[in-house]
C-alpha cells in the first residue's frame, strides 16, 4: 500500500474551499493508502502567532479532521510539533538546500514582498516541508496548484541527498485534487476562497453557522444577466457557485443548469445555501462534540506515538548516511 502525507496549517478556520479540495477527499483516501495527515504548527509559527490562538486552533483542526470523517484507526493524524523529529530533519534538509533555490520561492517573495522585518523562518521553511514528507516515505502529497513548487523542491533535495549521502529517500510525486482544487472566493471570483481573506464575505468557514452561510452565497459576487449558467470566461462567480453546488448535491453542472433555467439567481442561491448548511451541519455536530471531550486527546495522543516511531527509524537512517553521532545500528 503506497503511502500519503499531508500537512495543514493551524492558521485559521477552515473553508469550504479547503474542505473541497482537501479534507473531503482525504477521507476517501483513507481507504486507498497509508495516510499521514499532520497538523503542521511548527509552519505556522514563521509569521507571528498569538500562542494562545495557536493552541486553540490546532485543537480545532484536528477535531475537523475527525468530524469531516478520518477515522484514527485508519489514518494517522498528528501534530507536528510533538514529533521532534521534524525538526531535526529538516535542519539536515537545510545544510544542502541552497539560498539561491529557497529565494526562488514565489510564497517566500509574496509574504516578504515590501517588509522591513521579515523572520528568517519564511526562507528556510520549505526545508522544513521537506523533512515532512520524507521522514515518512511518502509516495504521493496531495497538493493545491500553489504548492507545486515546494514538492518540486522536495524531490530535488530528496534525490541531492540520495546521491551524496545514501539513497534512503522515497522520491514524491504530485497529486492534484480530483476535483474542487480552486475554489474561488465568493466576493472575487478571480481569486482562490481562502481563509486569510480580510473580507469575511469571501469565504465560508466550516464553523459558520446556518445564517452566515445563507448571508454569504446570498451576497455572493455574480453579473447582472440572471442565467444559471457555468462559463468561467465569462461567468466566473456563477461558475464557482455551480461548482460548489454540483459536488454538496451530487448533481452535474448540467443538471443543474437545466434545473434553474430561467429561475434567476434568487432561487439558485438560496437553494445552494440550503445544500451547504445540511452538509455542514453534521460535520460541525461532531466538531463541538469532539472539542468538548478527551476523545481527541485519546486519538493525537496515538497519533504522535505511531508517527514518532516511524519518523525516528528515518531520522537515524539520515544521521548514519550524514555521519552525525555515533555509528547507530
Amino acid at each position: 500500500m503506497k503511502t500519503i502525507f499531508s500537512g495543514i496549517q493551524p492558521s485559521g478556520t477552515i473553508t469550504l474551499g479547503n474542505y473541497i479540495g482537501a479534507l473531503s477527499q482525504f477521507v476517501e483516501l483513507q481507504d486507498e493508502y497509508n495516510c499521514y495527515f499532520c497538523i503542521v504548527d511548527e509552519h505556522a509559527i514563521t509569521v507571528p502567532q498569538d500562542p494562545v490562538v495557536l493552541r486553540k486552533n490546532i485543537r480545532s483542526l484536528a477535531a475537523l479532521y475527525v468530524a469531516v470523517g478520518i477515522d484514527p484507526e485508519k489514518a494517522t493524524l498528528f501534530i507536528q510539533s510533538e514529533v521532534p523529529a521534524h525538526a531535526q530533519a529538516a535542519w539536515m534538509m537545510q545544510c544542502i538546500s541552497y539560498i539561491g533555490e529557497l529565494e526562488r520561492m514565489t510564497q517566500f517573495k509574496d509574504k516578504s514582498a515590501g517588509k522591513d522585518a521579515v523572520s528568517a523562518a519564511l526562507l528556510t521553511y520549505p526545508p522544513l516541508m521537506v523533512a515532512d514528507i520524507l521522514l515518512y516515505s511518502a509516495d504521493l502529497v496531495p497538493v493545491g496548484e500553489d504548492q507545486k513548487q515546494h514538492l518540486e523542491l522536495t524531490r530535488d533535495l530528496a534525490e541531492r541527498f540520495n546521491k551524496k549521502y545514501n539513497d534512503i529517500f522515497t522520491i514524491p510525486e504530485v497529486r492534484i485534487p480530483k476535483v474542487g482544487a480552486r475554489i474561488m472566493s465568493l466576493q472575487d471570483p478571480t481569486k482562490k476562497m481562502s481563509k486569510s481573506d480580510p473580507n469575511q464575505k469571501g469565504f465560508i468557514s466550516m464553523l459558520d453557522d446556518a445564517k452566515q452561510i445563507e448571508k454569504k452565497i446570498k451576497s455572493a459576487v455574480t453579473d447582472s444577466d440572471g442565467i444559471v449558467k457555468f462559463d468561467v470566461g465569462n461567468k466566473p462567480g456563477v461558475s464557482n457557485l455551480l461548482s460548489i453546488y454540483s459536488i454538496f448535491s451530487g448533481k452535474t453542472v448540467t443538471e443543474l443548469e437545466a434545473q434553474y433555467d430561467g429561475k434567476g439567481y434568487g432561487a439558485f442561491k438560496g437553494d445552494l445555501a440550503q445544500v451547504v448548511i445540511e452538509a455542514l451541519t453534521p460535520i460541525q455536530s461532531k466538531y463541538n462534540e469532539l472539542m468538548e471531550s478527551s476523545e481527541l486527546d485519546d486519538i493525537l495522543d496515538r497519533g504522535a506515538e505511531k508517527a514518532r516511531l516511524v519518523a525516528n527509524k528515518m531520522l537515524k537512517k539520515m544521521e548514519n548516511a550524514m555521519g552525525l553521532g555515533r555509528k547507530r545500528r
